[in-house]
Parts: C-alpha cells; sequence; structure tokens
C-alpha cells in the first residue's frame, strides 16, 4: 500500500498533502486529550511495533503478499488521534530513511494508510463495542472486524485517488476490482494480528488499551433492596501502575520481529505492487528520491550478508522510531500538561 513517486499526478498528490497536513494537526490537538501519563509513553511503542510488523510480508494469494497497515491496531490501542500520529510517524520514517513510499507521495500515502484505516476502523469499533456484550471478548472481536474492514477501505480511497489523478490509462473497474479483492485477504491478516495484539493487552492491562477503557464497570451495592451504585475506588498510585514492563516486553519483541523474523517474511510483491505490475500502473513509477540511502529497501549498504543486513536495518528502524514517536508524544504530553488548565500565580496577580 505505499505508493511510490510517479502512480498519482503532481496536483493530486499536493491536494492529498494539504489534507494530511491537516489531519496530523487536527490530531495533534486531539491526542492531547488522548494521551496521558501512562499512556503516552506507550505511543512511541505502537509506532515502533508497527514498523516492526510491516515489515513481516505474509502471503495472501498465488504471488502476492500483505503487511500490516496499522491504523485499527493504533486507533484501539492509543486512541484515534494518537493513532493517526503514529502511522504518520512510520510512514515519515520509512519514506525518509528506507525509501519506502515515494516521497511526493506521503500526502497520498498518510491519507490513506493513516487517515482512512484509523478512522473507519475506530468508527467500527465504536459502533461494534456498543452493541456488542461488555467483556474482552468483545473487545477482541471488534478489533478483528474493524481491522478487517479499514483495508479495504484504504484500497477504495487509492483507487479513488488513481480515478482523480492516475498516470497511467488502466480501466478504473480492473483497478477497483483488484486492489479490493486482495487487500480483503490481506484484511484477514491485519484483523488476525490486530486482534492478537489488542487481546493480549487488554489481558494483561485493560487500562492501558484506549478502546477498552469503558469496558469496567462500576460495582453495585443492594440497599434497603435497591441496587445503587457504590462510590468509585481512588485509581492506584501512577507508580503502583507503571506500564514499564508492558514497554519493556513490547520493545523486545519489536526488536526480535524486525531484526530477525523478518528474514523469514515473504519475498513477493504486497497488494499494491501486484497490481500496479498486473496492469501496468507503475508504467510512470519515479525512482525514489533517496534511492542511495544507506538503509534503502530495507538493508545496511555495504554489509554483504543479507540476513544481517536486513536484520541491523530493522532494528535501526525499530530504534529511530521509538525515539521519534516518544519525542512527538511527550511533545504533546507536555502541551496538555501547560494547557489552559494550568494557571501560574503569575497569571492572576493582576486580578
Amino acid at each position: 500500500m505505499h505508493v511510490p513517486d510517479g502512480f498519482i499526478d503532481a496536483p493530486t498528490s499536493a491536494v492529498t498533502g494539504v489534507v494530511a497536513a491537516a489531519a496530523v494537526a487536527v490530531s495533534l490537538r486531539g491526542a492531547r486529550r488522548e494521551l496521558d501519563e501512562r499512556t503516552a509513553p506507550l505511543a512511541g511503542l505502537v509506532a515502533a511495533f508497527i514498523f516492526a510488523v510491516q515489515m513481516l510480508n505474509f502471503p495472501v494469494a498465488a504471488g502476492t503478499s500483505g503487511h500490516l497497515l496499522g491504523g485499527a491496531l493504533a486507533a484501539i490501542l492509543v486512541g484515534p488521534y494518537t493513532g493517526v500520529l503514529c502511522v504518520s510517524v512510520v510512514l515519515l520514517m520509512q519514506g525518509i530513511l528506507f525509501a519506502d513510499g515515494g516521497l511526493t507521495a506521503l500526502g497520498v500515502n498518510i491519507t490513506n494508510m493513516a487517515i482512512v484505516t484509523t478512522v473507519v476502523a475506530y468508527a467500527v469499533f465504536r459502533l461494534l463495542v456498543k452493541v456488542l456484550p461488555r467483556g474482552r471478548r468483545s473487545i477482541t472481536v471488534a478489533s478483528f472486524a474493524a481491522a478487517l474492514l479499514s483495508v479495504p477501505a484504504a484500497a477504495l480511497a487509492f483507487t479513488l485517488m488513481f480515478a482523480v489523478g492516475g498516470t497511467t490509462d488502466v480501466s478504473l473497474g480492473k483497478v477497483l476490482t483488484a486492489m479490493v479483492g486482495v487487500h480483503v485477504l490481506i484484511g484477514l491478516g491485519e484483523a488476525t494480528i490486530t486482534a492478537l495484539t489488542v487481546g493480549a493487552v487488554v489481558a494483561v492491562r485493560p487500562d492501558l488499551v484506549y478502546g477498552a477503557r469503558d469496558l469496567r464497570q462500576r460495582l453495585r451495592l443492594r440497599v434497603n433492596g435497591e441496587l445503587v451504585d457504590a462510590p468509585a475506588a481512588e485509581p492506584a498510585p501512577v507508580a503502583a501502575r507503571s506500564p514499564r514492563k508492558i514497554w519493556a516486553v513490547g520493545l523486545v519483541t519489536s526488536l526480535v520481529l524486525a531484526g530477525f523474523v523478518s528474514f523469514y517474511a515473504s519475498a513477493s510483491p504486497d497488494g499494491l505492487e501486484k497490481v500496479a505490475a498486473d496492469h501496468g500502473i507503475d508504467k510512470k513509477a519515479e525512482d525514489h528520491a533517496v534511492a542511495d540511502s544507506p538503509l534503502a529497501d530495507y538493508g545496511v549498504k555495504d554489509v554483504t550478508d543479507a540476513r544481517l543486513s536486513g536484520g541491523l536495518a530493522g532494528v535501526i528502524g525499530v530504534g529511530v522510531t521509538v525515539v521519534a514517536g516518544s519525542a512527538v508524544f511527550w511533545a504533546v504530553r507536555r502541551r496538555r500538561a501547560a494547557g489552559p488548565a494550568d494557571v501560574s500565580p503569575a497569571s492572576t496577580s493582576g486580578a
């Protein structure tokens, strides 16, 4: 789904760039309400985990592979606004360091992979959570369905962009059928990864899952024959509920996936690459602006051993993404702490 330079014309790319920039600006403000002292450190980890899992292409059909997009996973774990930022950070790191996804197509990719997937997934997730019985199993089921639908939604969004600004003369019906068809299959893989990850975190720390914050039910007591809500319990001290263990396990898992497991990923072209090659969409594809990057194509330049080269590139990518993501979310968290609610003595001295 990483669109390279040349697939979409300059005017359409510029418009999607404006849309992406506006969405990121809105998400920066919205993320202030989603991030707190417990979840802010985890948002950078979610971005790094998405980067790592995106290196694990899985086969979906003859000669075709797919990988996680991550919008559904990020939205459910850390919130929709923060989710848009997580996937955007990943796409930025991939485009600049690894020559994956065109730089002029960055707006296209953020719109497809960060905005569309996150909005669709979180809308489906919230709808299902409201109608399904309360419980952890419902969170997992809703996560599966939300992720499943988010992937063909992104494929449909690309098809619409191609209809407006495609650089090759290809039947729109063929593009639509091929893109949505293969990405429904990829969506099954996305749904499985998302449901397993969300389910694992909910099982041990449901308080850290944004989409499960309404899961806990207030205790009800019978008083004089009537059921009344018990007083809300005081939250445990932050230190006692530190998510450090989850953070450490998540980081190690991301490093292992990117540094070792990625070597065994499918080498077949992903859904967009396969459709582009089969239908001639890639006729006007352009070389990446940073194709000579030391980390281009997820390998370290001058390291001849393929396994070592790919593993080092994956580890570097996880490290850079977790640092960049953590810096963004730390800054957003600080802006929340210093927001309008923070009134200093100096600001009231003249009253």
